[in-house]
């Protein structure tokens, strides 16, 4: 045997067999309330989260992507935005899409578990509030007692429909019910293609109620209880790599040390303190 071929041997001793890389699953962590896709704002957006989707289906060789949920709801209409992208990306790439609720995934939190192909939920996670809400304010009697006299001048007659310093109108009131109706209709209607077979025949899973984890795999909207670290690893081994993909996002404190609004030159933006009351309220709802 030559020098050149025992110092081959010794290295294909030495070397270990190198298989297949391990497998791979990228996480986008869906944190807070849906909407507010200004600049500046902290709400979930496709604005604010497209680039984050399109870098966690990027990889050439994915396993999986998972989704991190934590959320109260919010905007209809950024949550189906949101879950609409999600899914193009899903079955361009022809990748499995797991959705893992945390703390909440109620409303339009839910609508965002929609977009994967199984849902899971920690055992004490919040689930479900498939319903449509609209809320606000009468300052009739406030306005009065303080003398204030209400001026509005409009061009059509329903343009200050709910005009909260003006009387309720029961006809003002039946015309937004047929939009929450819609609204409404439309969620039932995403649950029940997303979710195939698996929804229970309760009346309740579509009364806007919410439930824990354990009652919402009853009733069909989760596929069971786990968490995404466990899961992962049960279902693709030890050695799966989690890659997780944050959008970027300030604090509230953030921006309102910076001063809110450059363009007011204050310290303190009003607009971003009541968008921080609203989230709060919104959180409020489930105890949290």
């Amino acid at each position: 045997m030559t020098e050149k071929t025992s110092i081959f041997s010794k290295l294909a001793r030495a070397t270990p067999f190198v298989g297949p890389s391990d497998p791979l699953v990228t996480v986008i962590e869906l944190n807070g309330v849906i909407g507010g896709g200004e600049p500046g704002r902290k709400g979930l957006s496709l604005r604010r989260l497209e680039k984050t989707i399109e870098a966690a289906f990027k990889p050439g060789k994915l396993a999986a992507v998972a989704l991190a949920i934590n959320s109260p709801g919010g905007s209809p209409v950024q949550s189906r935005l949101i879950l609409n992208d999600i899914r193009r990306r899903a079955s361009e790439k022809n990748v499995p899409v797991l959705s893992f609720v945390e703390d909440v995934g109620a409303s339009g939190g839910y609508i965002l578990a929609l977009a994967g192909d199984e849902i899971y939920a920690d055992e004490s996670s919040i689930v479900g509030s498939i319903g449509v809400i609209a809320g606000g304010f009468g300052f009739v009697e406030a306005i009065a007692k303080l003398g204030v006299e209400r001026r509005v001048q409009t061009a059509g007659k329903n343009k200050s429909t709910l005009d909260p310093f003006k009387p309720e109108d029961p006809e003002e009131v039946a015309r937004l019910q047929v939009i929450l109706d819609d609204l409404h209709d439309q969620f039932i209607a995403l649950v029940r293609v997303r979710r195939p077979g698996k929804l229970a025949d309760d009346p309740n899973i579509f009364s806007g109620e919410f439930w824990t984890a354990p009652r919402a795999k009853e009733l069909g909207l989760i596929d069971g209880t786990a968490q995404l670290g466990d899961f992962l690893r049960a279902r693709y081994g030890k050695d799966v790599k989690v890659k997780r993909m944050t959008p970027d996002g300030g604090s509230l404190l953030r921006k309102l040390l910076s001063g809110g609004d450059a363009a007011a030159g204050g310290l303190v933006d009003a607009d971003a303190l009541i968008d921080a009351a609203e989230r709060r309220a919104l959180w409020a709802r489930y105890g949290l």
